[in-house]
């Protein structure tokens, strides 16, 4: 996001120039008037005089940033946003950003435009620049965070108690008598995949056994590297008995590599995921796994949205909902 900073070396002022023209324009010369308003409209910057603006002149549009559309967990979270938005009479701009930091600007960047009254974001990064003090950004319009909270930002999220949810699969898998447990987490940066890790790191030390970094890999949710880091994991000397994966397609990538590699599931390898996406029931065997309650992510995503957009805002800024253990055929005792 565009900062007033920006504004100003764009102008070649001082920060406090482009302020004064902009809250009282009448006291700067026409000249310097015309060069801070000229960057203004190249930067794209929005004042925060916007904000009350939005209140009035609406498209009913919300954009939804998509960190990977081909992601499956992603599915019902939308359908649970475009449920509620339709009730209310809203749209969706669906912004699949493929990760990309220009694209999600891109995306961003339709809302001072006013092609949308919002932004709900479902991947990990906070799609706005930080202050140049280093503090937490405040929006100019209306942000919501869904599945992700990252830090102290001023802007209302939904998630679930990721840390408590990964240490009670890891209780679980504890209490089929697995002392030699594999995570494979989730991209480094993510404060979900932080809290999943100090899930698993909490359980072992609860049980008095030692975090090995050795057992612990890191993927990107997907198939594939849920297939590499189990392969990686299965190749020391000492293996584990069982595998935790932050994400349900990296548990099913994880059950091809332990497949291929002559391991029976759950005979000789325990699995257990993470999300509860469809086809872990499907999978063979059924994936253990920890179910997050996505279709009421994405409505209580878009309910805090409508809070926003008509400034009543009577939910709390961070909604915590509640995660369920699925235990099916993928894991069993040692």
């Amino acid at each position: 996001m565009v900062t007033i900073k920006d504004v100003a070396k764009l102008a070649g002022v001082s920060i406090a120039t482009v302020s004064r023209t902009l809250s009282k324009p009448e006291s700067v010369a026409e000249s310097t008037r015309k060069t801070v308003m000229a960057a203004v409209q190249k930067s794209g910057y929005v004042t925060n005089s916007l904000a009350s603006n939005f209140r009035r002149r609406r498209t009913n549009n919300v954009v939804v940033l998509v960190p990977d559309i081909s992601n499956p967990f992603f599915a019902a979270v939308i359908q649970g946003i475009e449920f509620k938005a339709a009730e209310a009479g809203y749209r969706i701009l669906l912004g699949d950003t493929q990760q990309s930091r220009e694209r999600e600007q891109a995306y961003v960047q339709l809302v001072p435009q006013r092609q949308a009254d919002g932004l709900i974001c479902l991947g990990q990064d906070m799609p706005l620049e930080q202050e140049p003090n280093g503090k937490q950004p405040e929006a100019a319009f209306p942000v919501v965070m869904a599945c992700e909270y990252a830090g102290p930002l001023k802007v209302p999220s939904v998630v679930i108690n990721n840390t408590r949810a990964a240490r009670e699969m890891m209780e679980y898998l504890l209490s089929l008598g697995h002392k030699r447990i594999g995570y494979i987490n989730g991209p480094q940066g993510s404060s979900l995949c932080a809290q999943r890790l100090s899930g698993y790191q909490e359980a072992l030390t609860a049980a008095g056994l030692p975090v090995k970094p050795a057992l612990i890999e890191e993927g990107d949710y997907s198939l594939a590297t849920g297939y590499a880091a189990t392969r990686r994991l299965l190749k020391q000397r000492s293996k584990p008995t069982a595998l935790f994966c932050a994400s349900d397609e990296m548990a099913i990538g994880a059950m091809h590599a332990a497949r291929d590699l002559g391991l029976d599931i759950p005979g000789e390898l325990s699995i257990a995921g993470f999300d509860d996406i469809d086809a872990a029931a499907y999978c063979y065997p059924p994936l253990t796994t920890v179910r997050q309650p996505r279709s009421e992510i994405g409505q209580m995503a878009m309910a805090l949205m409508l809070e926003s957009l008509a400034d009543e805002p009577t939910l709390p800024r961070q909604v915590i909902l509640p995660h369920q253990l699925v235990v099916r055929a993928s894991t069993a005792a040692v």
